[in-house]
């Protein structure tokens, strides 16, 4: 899909998708970009910030299971963690009133890699490729969300979801809204 629109922008390769879709683009979008681990943010068509990401250790793939990161247009569904402090600790999208430091470390010296600060759930806009059956993003958990490998931010590294810098997911947080784009492409 990707290899159609190597010299389009992410606002164009959106407007397209949307055009196709039926669905009326916002003012607001966010375009994850895997094989530069970068995401994206902009606002009316300009681009507002750029920021290191991690995505996942597996192929890109929107199969339920597959712990790729799914491409494709998607919206926030959700956004989770308003208020929390940086690198609060959520579990089924509750915050567990503890930081990530406060937490058992495995024996290499490093924790799970949690979900941290703040959450934007994704759902896929693209029946058959992101969106029911087996290839449904919202039904796999995906999530953009902080993390407390902070360092490694750039390299793949989740189950799926897209990783960011605590600070940098509670900026990206304030400025965005539930229904707000979200284009996923290699």
């Amino acid at each position: 899909m990707d290899a159609l629109f190597t010299s389009v922008s992410p606002v164009e390769q959106v407007n397209k998708t949307c055009a196709r879709l039926g669905i009326k683009p916002g003012e607001r979008l966010l375009a994850v970009k895997i094989g530069t681990a970068s995401l994206q943010f902009y606002r009316s068509g300009e681009l507002v910030r750029s920021y290191g990401i991690s995505t996942s250790k597996r192929p890109p793939s929107n199969v339920k299971n597959s712990l790729g990161t799914p491409r494709g247009l998607h919206e926030i569904a959700e956004r989770v963690g308003a208020g929390q402090p940086p690198g609060m600790v959520f579990k089924s999208r509750v915050p567990t009133g503890r930081h990530y430091s406060e937490l058992l470390t495995s024996p290499d010296g490093l924790a799970d890699n949690l979900i941290t600060s703040r959450i934007l759930w994704l759902r896929g806009l693209e029946p058959g490729v992101n969106q029911g059956g087996d290839v449904d993003t919202y039904e796999r958990y995906v999530y953009i969300h902080g993390t407390n490998h902070e360092s490694r931010i750039g390299e793949p590294l989740s189950s799926g979801c897209v990783l960011m810098r605590n600070l940098d997911i509670i900026e990206l947080f304030e400025e965005v809204r539930t229904r707000d784009l979200v284009w996923i492409s290699d």
